[in-house]
């Protein structure tokens, strides 16, 4: 049996991924920071016959993304599949403009997206490169791409971590590994940034992505079908 480690799973996207594998007979490692909601993910999955575990760690902590491997592994065998997409780290903190962006803030900016992404290869690559099979899939937002300056620093970051994986996976390919780039521009429905901006308000006015479209696409890249994927829907509302 195969197994995906999702890294980042909250009820939106990470969910809608771990589903989608499951249907196609993965088991699943589940990844986030807090274990409270962990007896409902494991619950669903469990309903549809799903092998799982979930694990509690902080991916932007020392030693974090290490143990956190470990133990899917030491569970499930042999990580066949990682799903990198941690969320942010605190929703409510207040956004900072890239005029106002200092050099101080792209470095922070930079340490909790890249410096995790390459933790997370440094720890999986080589036993997917041994075997010549795998696949990585990271998760940037449209800033990597489209000009988006009430992002501030992390327009930058973005646009580091997904040339980080475009630059990962020309180097890993010829050993059968496939690292794949998921830009997504837009709130991914039933997440949690969603749902704290809408409130009760499902019709609130924010352009919105169904996270089992955009999960559908995780599977197209970590089947190599696809390189990259983009899902732009906020430009339309600028």
């Amino acid at each position: 049996m195969s197994t995906i480690a999702v890294l980042g799973v909250g009820p939106g996207l990470g969910m809608s991924v771990a589903q989608r594998f499951a249907k196609e007979g993965y088991a699943v490692g589940l990844v986030s920071r807090s274990a409270d909601r962990h007896p409902g993910y494991l619950g669903a999955l469990a309903a549809s016959g799903v092998r799982a575990v979930a694990v509690a760690a902080d991916l932007r902590e020392p030693g974090g993304v290490a143990r956190a491997l470990d133990e899917i592994t030491s569970e499930l065998g042999p990580v066949d599949v990682v799903y990198h997409g941690p969320g942010a780290h605190d929703l409510r903190a207040p956004s900072v403009g890239i005029l106002e962006t200092a050099p101080d803030d792209i470095r922070r900016a930079v340490a909790e997206t890249v410096e995790p992404a390459a933790e997370v290869a440094g720890l999986v690559l080589p036993a997917m490169r041994s075997r010549g099979s795998g696949s990585l899939i990271y998760v940037s937002g449209l800033s990597a791409l489209v000009p988006l300056p009430f992002l501030g620093p992390y327009a930058p970051a973005s646009g580091a971590l997904r040339t980080y994986a475009r630059t990962l996976a020309a180097a890993a390919a010829e050993d059968g590994v496939h690292v794949g780039s998921l830009v997504v521009g837009g709130l991914i429905e039933r997440g949690d940034i969603h749902q704290m901006l809408t409130g009760t308000d499902a019709s609130a006015p924010f352009a919105t992505l169904d996270p089992d479209e955009v999960a559908d696409a995780v599977w197209r890249l970590a089947s190599g079908i696809e390189d990259e994927v983009v899902f732009d829907a906020l430009t339309q509302r600028l």
